[in-house]
């Protein structure tokens, strides 16, 4: 699917027409048409501001290899409903175990922040593990790949959401890349 397929079918599924999209972004229509016709493509502020609007990542939207399909949910949830049982390690285990009980396997993982040359340098001269403290501090939510059906769905479940992303291309749980993060299993598995 090309970059203007996957802009279109998101601004669907947004449920914004062209001209109500364009007024967000503050383009003229012709410009989204440009680039849902692939005729052109919007600049590197105007990807992340869509990306935003539409709550898709980046890599969706660019990413040749299509690891992420656009099967993706989102469900408002209460964390502290879930009760701490059995093999989970708090209430973001609890309510991903039992949203995905039927599943074939559950891995919570660990998310790291793929760092850039400078982050790297700035890291290392603040004190390693700052730039990756600020990550976590940004992102306090959980990560969990499920095997349910033959099919691998990235989850996040944060304090008011678990949200599912069903992967188009099935990835190693003992370590795999995605976006700007590298993923690794925990040591224990829910499931």
């Amino acid at each position: 699917m090309t970059f203007g397929e996957k802009l279109r079918e998101a601004r669907k599924a947004a449920g914004l027409s062209q001209e109500q999209f364009a007024e967000k972004l503050s383009v003229s229509r012709s410009a989204v048409a440009k680039w849902e016709t692939d005729k052109g493509m919007p600049d590197v502020n105007n990807l992340k501001t869509l990306a935003q609007l539409l709550d898709v990542s980046l890599d969706y939207l660019l990413d040749e290899d299509e690891k992420l399909s656009f099967n993706e949910t989102k469900e408002a949830i209460d964390l502290d409903s879930f009760e701490v049982s059995g093999k989970c390690r708090d209430r973001k285990d609890a309510a991903c175990f039992v949203r995905y009980s039927k599943a074939d396997a559950i891995w919570p993982l660990i998310r790291r922040k793929k760092m850039s040359k400078a982050e790297w340098i700035a890291d290392f001269i603040a004190g390693p593990g700052i730039i990756q403290g600020a990550d976590y501090l940004n992102d306090a939510s959980a990560y969990y790949l499920v095997e349910l059906s033959g099919k691998q769905l990235l989850v996040n479940v944060s304090e008011d959401f678990i949200t599912s992303r069903e992967l188009a291309n099935r990835v190693n749980p003992a370590k795999f890349e995605f976006g700007n993060y590298t993923f690794r299993k925990a040591t224990y598995q829910l499931l």
